[in-house]
């Protein structure tokens, strides 16, 4: 019969019959108290409650992000469906934004269409295009996309206001 208490082992009896009493050290178990769980619990917390208002940021700019990567996504497929097809193709005002981005100002070929209601881009089988400047706003955000109209190769970048 083994009796254990957690430092000790407590043994009474043995295989001969011998009925002396040992108390003998078993090895010490380490683990984590409650409180040190507690506490890194807590610091976890922290630093998630830290990052909180960059995700929040993240969140924020995804539909400036949206907008910019659907306007170079079609300016790239048309580029790519005139040099492929080898027709000209035109592009209008076909994007939807997303809730909060707008279009601010659209210039084709150094002329400004931000008032008119049809605005066209050509491409070009050569793999040129009209020039076109688009800038596009969304709460504190500014992005400017540009067509470079030798090469037809679009570009986004912030615009600081």
């Amino acid at each position: 019969m083994k009796l254990q208490i957690p430092n000790f082992k407590l043994q009474t009896g043995d295989a001969g019959g011998n009925s002396s009493l040992a108390i003998h050290r078993s090895k010490f178990r380490r683990a984590f108290t409650l409180i040190e769980i507690m506490i890194v619990v807590a610091i976890i917390g922290l630093i998630a409650a830290m990052g909180i208002p960059s995700m929040l940021q993240v969140l924020h700019k995804d539909g400036m992000r949206l907008a910019v990567e659907n306007v170079m996504k079609l300016l790239t497929d048309a580029r790519a469906d005139a040099i492929l097809k080898n027709h000209t193709t035109s592009i209008g005002k076909t994007v939807q934004l997303p809730d909060g981005v707008a279009m601010e100002a659209i210039g084709i070929n150094l002329l400004n269409y931000s008032e008119s209601e049809v605005s066209t881009v050509r491409f070009f089988p050569n793999g040129t295009c009209d020039e076109l400047t688009l800038v596009l706003h969304g709460g504190p955000d500014w992005r400017k996309i540009t067509l470079e109209f030798a090469t037809a190769i679009a570009s986004a970048d912030p615009l600081k206001k």
